[in-house]
């Protein structure tokens, strides 16, 4: 759609990607202060939930699902976070965060944790991904 950041290329970056779920694509995002904060991006233009027919709704929160339950195993998280917002880029995403139990301040909106970004280099930004496209199989 005209105007909207990710149906004019305006993804994560490519080598973020962990894998094309059906109806989402996952990207590893560009800050790991939580390590492994996971973006699912809808591969179609919509905006809300109610957008979605029912069957890909139920797609889309299966994808989040299997994302989640992924990062669970992978990172031991004690919670997950899920956030789908939208006002800054009116495009369906989630993201989804795992809080560990070294999180510094767990009852905090991971926005709201003030941090420097913590950005992975390219050999440990391939294992987290390699890892988790694993976890999540074929």
């Amino acid at each position: 759609m005209a105007g909207c950041v990710f149906c004019e290329g305006g993804r994560p970056p490519a080598d973020h990607r962990i894998a094309d779920l059906g109806a989402t694509v996952a990207y590893l995002n560009d800050d790991q202060f939580f390590a492994g904060w996971t973006v699912l991006v809808l591969k179609r233009h919509a905006v809300e939930l109610f957008d979605l027919d029912a069957a890909e709704r139920a797609r889309v929160v299966e994808e989040v699902s299997r994302v989640a339950s992924v990062l669970q195993a992978a990172f031991d998280a004690r919670k997950l976070n899920y956030a789908s917002f939208g006002n800054q880029i009116p495009h369906m995403h989630w993201h989804v965060i795992p809080r560990l139990a070294s999180d510094p301040a767990p009852l905090e909106s991971p926005w709201n944790v003030p941090h420097a970004p913590v950005r992975l280099d390219h050999a440990a930004l391939t294992t987290r991904i390699a890892g988790l496209r694993a976890g999540l199989g074929p």
